[in-house]
């Protein structure tokens, strides 16, 4: 036998080991240039244009969709709206998903079952959930008015003000999300090692003791994961709004987030200026800088969490 005919199937296989995992990996980045890299340029290219469907000619305008767009009050209710709904719905929703992943994480009977509903909400269908949720916060046969009453509470209109329609939304974003997050605290739990909760037992702590001193330091890395992703899913909304507005039958339009815009979000207003008023141009400026802001808001949790002790 050759030496060139050894050398040739050993040349192959270092090839193989070199050259396979790019292989494996190509299709994903091939996914992410074809559907999200590019789309994410050319929305930066259109927003420097006059882009809209009623004109066939795209005039090139620079930075004039962001200077109008800095001075929209609207642009800045949507936002404001955006990062109140995203903290009442967040925070809450994260306290409650590591209570119910510390409660699931002891033995407990149908353990299997109580974990399994917890995924219900999530693969609920959001339509579905608007729709019940609106009824419930009815303001004339609405559940929640009917309870509010034994308590003296007249009847609460709660998509006509921003501060209800907030706490209407946020809800329907806590039901959804909350069993999903803990089951991902709760993966993060079982890999905490049980001799520290045997020790911390036999020294006499609490549950609340245990969940604050062993099991937060120690998924503290998902902590920070969860953060992120949920505060970026907050700075999206637009599901449940959109569908809200047209189920409460505000008026104003779907798009608006009620006749005074109370609970327009970023994203909405995204969808209000492409597809209602089909300005594209002013769009892709607002979708820029929705993308700026939820790099801001994501970073500084990023930096909080962080830090925990």
């Amino acid at each position: 036998m050759s030496a060139l005919s050894v050398a040739l199937p050993r040349r192959r296989r270092t090839l193989e080991v070199r050259v396979s995992p790019y292989a494996y990996v190509a299709p994903f980045f091939l996914l992410f240039c074809a559907f999200g890299l590019f789309p994410l340029l050319f929305t930066a290219w259109v927003s420097l244009h006059d882009w809209t469907l009623t004109s066939d000619e795209h005039a090139f305008v620079g930075l004039d969709n962001f200077g109008t767009l800095l001075s929209d009050g609207y642009f800045w209710n949507a936002a404001f709206n955006t990062l109140s709904i995203g903290v009442v719905s967040t925070v809450p929703q994260l306290l409650l998903a590591i209570w119910l992943a510390h409660l699931l994480n002891r033995p407990l009977r149908w353990q299997t079952f109580f974990r399994i509903s917890l995924l219900l909400p999530n693969v609920t269908s959001v339509v579905a959930v608007v729709v019940i949720f609106s009824q419930l916060f009815g303001r004339d046969y609405g559940l929640i008015n009917w309870v509010l009453s034994w308590f003296g509470v007249g009847s609460i209109d709660w998509a006509a003000g921003t501060a209800t329609s907030h706490l209407a939304l946020s809800t329907m974003i806590m039901w959804r999300w909350t069993g999903y997050n803990a089951l991902i605290f709760l993966a993060a739990m079982q890999a905490v090692p049980r001799e520290l909760y045997e020790a911390a037992t036999i020294d006499g702590a609490s549950g609340f003791t245990q969940l604050r001193k062993i099991t937060l330091p120690m998924i503290r890395p998902t902590i920070v994961f969860v953060v992120i992703v949920s505060t970026i899913g907050a700075m999206q909304i637009i599901a449940e709004p959109l569908l809200y507005g047209a189920s409460s039958g505000g008026g104003g339009g779907i798009a608006s987030g009620g006749p005074d815009r109370q609970f327009q979000t970023l994203a909405l207003f995204v969808y209000e200026q492409g597809f209602t008023k089909f300005d594209f141009g002013y769009a892709s400026a607002a979708s820029w800088v929705m993308f700026l802001f939820v790099a801001v808001v994501a970073g500084i949790n990023y930096a909080l969490t962080r830090r925990m002790r």
